[in-house]
C-alpha cells in the first residue's frame, strides 16, 4: 500500500529496485553509439572552426563579400563599414573581434534549438545517449533547474534570428554588386550566399516556436484559413527541421570560408558575369 512517502521511481535512476534486474547495461547489440559519436564530432567540428573564425579577425571581407560571423559590423575598426547594413554602435572603444557581438545571437538561437538540445544532450552528456539505453545520471531533473531552464529564452532568440536572418538577406543582394559596388556582378560568391541564405530562413522558420506563433491558441482553424495555412507549410518544414538544422550549420561554415579564402588570397572570385 502506498503511503506517499515511496521515492520517484526515477530519483535513482535506472538502478533502482522498481526497474527489471538485468545484468547487461543495456539489450541493444547494433551500433547504438554511432549517432550520438557522429552528433558530438559534427557539432564539435562546427564550435572549433567557429570559435577560431571569430576570434581570428580578419579576412571576413572581400569585396562585395562579408561573412556571416561578422554582419552587420558594429564597431569603428570593422573593415565592413561601406559593404551592408553596418552600424557603428560601439565606436572605437571595442577592441575585441566583431565577430563576438554578432554570434552571439544565432548561437543563442540553435543551442536553445529544440532539435540542437537533443542532440547535444545526447552527443555530449549521455542524456540518454540512445533510446533504450539508460544514461550514466542517476537523478533527473529534465529543464527546470538551472542553468537548463534558461533553454526557455529560445522563442526570443527566435525574433533574434529572423532580425539576423533579414540582414544576411541584405548581404545576399549586395552580393550581386563587383568590387567596384556596381549591380549586375554574379560570382560563385554569390550562389554560396543564395544557398546559405536559403537554408537560414528554411531552417529559422521551421522552428517549433515560429510553427506555435503561426498557428498556437486556435481553437478553430476554420475561422482562421491563413494562418492555418501557414502552419501547414511550417509543419511541412518543421518535419525536415533536424535535416535544415545540419544543413545550414554547414552552409553557413561554409559562406564564411569562402569569403575567407577570398580575402586571404586563396583564389580569385570567379565571375559568372
Amino acid at each position: 500500500m502506498a503511503t506517499g512517502t515511496e521515492p520517484h521511481p526515477n530519483s535513482g535512476g535506472v538502478r533502482t529496485g522498481t526497474r527489471a534486474a538485468i545484468a547487461a547495461p543495456h539489450l541493444r547489440t547494433d551500433r547504438w553509439w554511432l549517432a550520438p559519436a557522429v552528433t558530438a564530432a559534427g557539432l564539435l567540428a562546427f564550435i572549433v572552426y567557429s570559435t577560431w573564425r571569430a576570434f581570428a579577425d580578419t579576412d571576413y571581407y572581400a569585396a562585395p563579400y562579408v561573412s556571416p560571423f561578422y554582419s552587420p559590423c558594429l564597431a569603428e575598426r570593422c573593415q565592413t563599414m561601406h559593404a551592408g547594413p553596418n552600424a557603428d554602435l560601439f565606436g572605437s572603444w571595442w577592441g575585441i573581434s566583431p565577430a563576438v557581438i554578432i554570434l552571439i545571437f544565432p548561437l543563442g538561437f540553435r543551442l536553445t534549438c529544440y532539435y540542437y538540445r537533443k542532440a547535444y544532450y545526447r552527443g555530449f552528456w549521455a542524456s540518454p545517449p540512445a533510446c533504450a539505453v539508460p544514461e550514466p545520471h542517476k537523478k533527473y531533473t529534465g529543464e527546470t533547474r538551472f542553468p537548463l531552464i534558461l533553454q526557455n529564452v529560445h522563442r526570443y532568440f527566435f525574433y533574434a534570428a529572423i532580425v539576423v536572418a533579414g540582414i544576411l538577406t541584405y548581404d545576399t543582394v549586395l552580393s550581386f554588386r563587383d568590387e567596384h559596388y556596381r549591380w549586375g556582378h554574379m560570382g560563385l560568391g554569390t550562389l554560396v550566399f543564395l544557398l546559405n541564405i536559403t537554408l537560414i530562413w528554411a531552417y529559422t522558420v521551421s522552428c517549433h516556436s515560429c510553427r506555435h506563433i503561426v498557428g498556437g491558441k486556435l481553437k478553430h482553424f476554420s475561422k482562421h484559413p491563413v494562418r492555418y495555412r501557414m502552419w501547414q507549410w511550417v509543419g511541412r518544414l518543421n518535419a525536415r527541421h533536424m535535416l535544415l538544422a545540419w544543413a545550414s550549420l554547414v552552409s553557413v561554415a561554409l559562406a564564411d570560408f569562402y569569403v575567407f579564402l577570398v580575402a586571404s588570397g586563396a583564389f580569385d572570385d570567379p565571375r559568372f558575369f
